[in-house]
């Protein structure tokens, strides 16, 4: 009677199929059931000092104010003042009391950009110079003494003589030369090689000669320089007057954790 009920307890066994996996073995068991997620690891130190260093990359992503170009880095004098906006690179020269305002770029990657004492460029100018002039005059871009270009205007390869005023969204073309005490007219053109003598008011796309201009115009041209010159001593009172660098190193200290 034993063999037969025995006999009779296997036959169950083997038709229940939740029974068989009651009498399997844990390790069986433990394979069969789904696998639990562990919860995932603390971040490290050096996950933490590689996102710093990604957020101090992206601080150096911003714009560049002095550009060095090969063995030329643009030079600007202690008491000139350049917009934190603006862009110098290369053979660039700014002298005593000059200015040049936000969003101008001053690119000398290929001849001279010289901007001479209380000159001012004004904002989203754009200076350049060629390799060479076909007119055969210096392909140099020169900006001189007194001189006041308006904004949006596009200097290539010209020259202006001392106490000019250069109207606002004109172009100079290579070669072109605008002698002192003259005024070219905003929106003017002046073509390839073109010059305006002295003492003369221009205007047009081309430039045109419109008429003579006065002693008391000529005398109001330095004043116009003067004026814009007081105006960006109180731009300049806004910047200190050393670097800004321990301002960064502050950043590198905060992202990497260093201690003082």
């Amino acid at each position: 009677m034993a063999a037969a009920s025995l006999s009779r307890l296997s036959r169950r066994v083997a038709a229940a199929p939740s029974l068989r996996r009651l009498l399997s073995t844990p390790a069986a068991a433990s394979s069969a059931s789904p696998a639990v997620q562990s919860p995932p690891p603390p971040p490290s130190a050096a996950g933490t000092a590689a996102a710093g260093a990604d957020r101090v990359r992206w601080d150096y992503r911003g714009q560049r104010q002095l550009v060095p170009l090969g063995q030329w880095m643009p030079k600007v004098a202690v008491d000139a003042y350049v917009a934190p906006e603006a862009v110098l690179a290369g053979q660039v020269t700014v002298y005593d009391g000059a200015s040049v305002w936000s969003g101008s770029v001053l690119r000398g990657d290929l001849n001279k950009i010289t901007l001479g004492f209380c000159a001012n460029v004004q904002e989203r100018c754009v200076l350049h110079a060629a390799w060479s002039a076909p007119t055969g005059l210096p392909a140099e871009t020169l900006v001189d003494r007194y001189v006041t270009v308006g904004a949006y205007c596009l200097l290539r390869s010209c020259t202006i003589e001392p106490e000019c005023i250069i109207g606002q969204h004109s172009i100079l073309m290579e070669g072109s030369l605008v002698e002192t005490n003259s005024i070219l007219e905003a929106g003017s053109v002046l073509p390839p090689g073109r010059r305006i003598p002295t003492g003369e008011l221009w205007a047009g796309n081309p430039a045109r000669f419109v008429r003579k201009l006065t002693n008391e115009e000529i005398m109001e041209i330095p004043k116009l320089a003067v004026a814009i010159n007081d105006l960006m001593q109180s731009h300049f009172s806004e910047f200190l007057p050393y670097s800004n660098a321990y301002l960064e190193v502050e950043k590198l200290k905060k992202s990497f954790s260093i201690p003082l």
